[in-house]
């Protein structure tokens, strides 16, 4: 019950972090999260928005082949993004030290901090959406005519895309809910 209350408390209390120089390009959301932490928080914003207006125009209007090409291209920008992405906590920043002052993190005990354990549960949506992701692109790309249209695989690629997009917004929720308490909360 006291995390409780002292995590309430610290949403409540919010308190403007002190300018540290932190590994890496600085972000740009003003918290302090890297370059590409913040690109990546703001995308997967953007990621949601089209891919549902993407659905949207399958469902509801029957557009196929605009439906293939949104989904192509998403894909292609989220192929980019992760690997950019990638690289510049691989190599470049360390998130750790810019995650050190939250509240919810404690380098000594990293995994077990609620920031480390967000981090693992974030990985966990991660990681099966880029496989997901690969594998609905690539059978929808063989099984189904160009221009698109319905097919024989249509069943199951509805049923797949939707745990596809599901895993998706999981991977967002979480990687929002890792971001506030490594970079935001203080």
């Amino acid at each position: 019950m006291e995390v409780i209350s002292r995590s309430v408390a610290l949403v409540i209390n919010q308190q403007v972090p002190e300018v540290v120089n932190y590994p890496g390009p600085d972000g740009f959301l003003g918290y302090r999260g890297s370059f590409m932490m913040d690109v990546v928080v703001v995308a997967m914003a953007l990621v949601l928005g089209v891919m549902s207006f993407s659905i949207f125009q399958v469902r509801s209007k029957r557009k196929f082949q605009f439906h293939k090409q949104i989904q192509l291209t998403l894909g292609i920008v989220l192929l980019l993004a992760i690997t950019a992405f990638e690289i510049d906590v691989q190599f470049f920043s360390t998130w750790e030290e810019w995650a050190a002052v939250s509240p919810f993190f404690d380098q000594t005990h990293q995994w077990s901090s609620p920031a480390g354990i967000s981090l693992l549960v974030h990985l966990c949506f991660a990681v099966p959406t880029v496989v997901l992701w690969t594998v609905v692109i690539v059978q929808a790309l063989r099984h189904f005519p160009s221009p698109a249209a319905p097919g024989a695989h249509s069943r199951s690629h509805r049923i797949w895309a939707w745990v596809g997009a599901l895993q998706m917004l999981g991977t967002t929720l979480t990687g929002w809910a890792f971001y506030w308490l490594a970079f935001v909360a203080s």
